[in-house]
């Protein structure tokens, strides 16, 4: 009971800062304004090396529940969208650790994160997120193909791609500062399924 407690209080803990880290976010000057760079799955990440793949999933899951209630728009296309990219950016590193626990693997990880992400996030940007966006908001624009096919190639993949750099360049060096605190953490706890 003891442990589910205290596991529960850190996944709070990081999902709290992954919403400030979130709140943080700005754009980059040659994409569109909508894109915007944070550093919130940083902390997920942390969570899901930390405890579990499950772990970061939740923290990406509460750190999108609460930007939504502090900041949503209405329809949480946006949220739901950073969802998605945090979990095929996070699961794969998770996956990739867990397995050998090196930073060969941590490599491998990032690098198949970033992959998933960039493909995934093309492919439901093109064929329901653009869409959702032209339904709900009425850009009738976003559902010409051309301009689909230009948001998509133009800017959702470079972001996507810078996005993944400069996490992975912020993860790194904090992940290597916090190695000998991560093994402790990890003798400490189980994996929650």
């Amino acid at each position: 009971m003891l442990k589910n407690t205290q596991l529960l209080v850190k996944l709070s803990m990081l999902s709290a800062v992954a919403f400030l880290l979130m709140m943080l976010n700005f754009p980059l000057p040659f994409l569109p304004e909508f894109l915007k760079i944070d550093f919130s799955d940083v902390p997920a990440l942390l969570a899901a090396i930390l405890f579990s793949p499950m772990a970061g999933v939740v923290v990406e899951a509460l750190k999108n529940i609460l930007y939504y209630l502090f900041k949503g728009s209405g329809v949480p296309i946006g949220e739901l969208s950073n969802f998605i990219a945090g979990c095929a950016f996070i699961l794969p590193v998770a996956f990739f650790y867990h397995k050998r626990k090196t930073k060969g693997a941590l490599a491998k990880g990032l690098i198949a994160g970033t992959v998933l992400m960039v493909l995934l996030l093309a492919v439901l940007n093109y064929f329901l997120i653009l869409p959702a966006y032209a339904w709900f908001f009425g850009m009738d624009y976003m559902l010409d193909p051309a301009v689909k096919l230009g948001l998509t190639t133009g800017a959702i993949i470079p972001f996507n791609l810078i996005k993944s750099a400069c996490v992975a360049a912020l993860f790194i060096p904090l992940f290597v500062k916090l190695k000998p605190w991560i093994r402790q953490q990890s003798l400490q706890s189980g994996p929650i399924s």
